[in-house]
């Protein structure tokens, strides 16, 4: 039997997991003590039984939990244990570009690969990752899994844009992933140049194609400040786009970014999938948000 656990932040999408797979939800007893402490305690049976932990890594906080809630399934005998983290934070900081940088995101792979293994293994679920290095920070006998949100992407971008429109990127870094995607749906791709000036501040510098009236579809694997997607919106625009809409894989959008796309008033619709649960916060505000908990279950037994 598979029992379905999530940190609380991702409850949503294990209610959203275990009707699709058959498989039976898992109750976690959780308690915070005056002093900030969390008591966790995995209150369904495990014994022999395939564990599966939903929680994306949106916070440090919520990181520790999940790691937590792993040891907890372990220790108390699970079969195998199936991590799901459909948010990798960190995952643009997977190299040192600087000398003295921290490599966060081999860090965090570390810190999972310290989970003890299950007697029959662990594996972890890892969706639509910023960088294809990633999986291979993981050490051990943690198995890591590269699930590709392709399929919900493709749907998103047809239900938005019918057949007839133009792939876009938003820098020339997705220039691969976008052509591919762009292949599979055939429709033409486009490619914007930018330059980084900072974290948050970049420069489109070009647009690969001009354009004569064509709908485009802006793809980009997250948003969070939005400030790339509105730079290469109006490249687009100024190039000679009709509608344009926008989808990204994860939707995290970090403070007012969500308020600031729309109110741009550039696009049609702004979609992505519930792979970070902020993006659900902005439904009734005009988000379209399509679940990717199918997407996990080939991977689960």
């Amino acid at each position: 039997m598979t029992v379905v656990f999530s940190i609380s932040e991702y409850d949503y999408m294990a209610d959203a997991l275990v009707p699709v797979g058959s498989f039976q939800r898992g109750a976690i007893e959780r308690n915070v003590f005056p002093d900030g402490e969390h008591y966790l305690r995995i209150a369904s049976q495990v014994l022999d039984e395939h564990a599966v932990i939903i929680g994306g890594t949106i916070s440090d906080g919520a990181m520790l939990v999940l790691y937590d809630l792993a040891c907890a399934v372990v220790e108390n005998g699970a079969s195998t244990l199936t991590l799901i983290v459909p948010w990798y934070g960190y995952a643009t900081m997977d190299r040192a570009s600087k000398s003295g940088e921290a490599v966060t995101a081999k860090n965090r792979a570390r810190i999972f690969s310290s989970i003890p293994a299950a007697k029959l293994g662990n594996q972890i679920l890892l969706l639509d990752l910023h960088s294809e290095g990633i999986p291979h920070y993981f050490e051990g006998s943690l198995h890591p899994v590269h699930v590709y949100a392709r399929p919900v992407i493709e749907s998103l971008a047809r239900e938005l844009a019918g057949r007839d429109f133009i792939l876009g990127s938003t820098d020339a870094g997705r220039a691969k992933w976008v052509e591919s995607l762009a292949i599979s749906l055939a429709v033409p791709a486009a490619f914007v140049y930018k330059r980084r000036h900072g974290p948050e501040e970049t420069e489109v510098t070009a647009v690969s194609t001009r354009l004569s009236g064509e709908n485009v579809v802006i793809y980009d694997d997250m948003i969070r400040t939005g400030g790339s997607l509105l730079n290469a919106a109006h490249a687009y625009r100024e190039s000679g786009a009709g509608k344009l809409f926008a989808i990204a894989t994860h939707g995290e959008f970090a403070g007012d970014a969500f308020s600031r796309i729309r109110k741009s008033g550039l696009f049609d619709a702004i979609a992505c999938t519930d792979s970070h649960p902020r993006a659900n916060t902005f439904r009734s505000e005009g988000l379209i948000i399509k679940s990717v908990a199918e997407l996990f279950v080939p991977f689960l037994r």
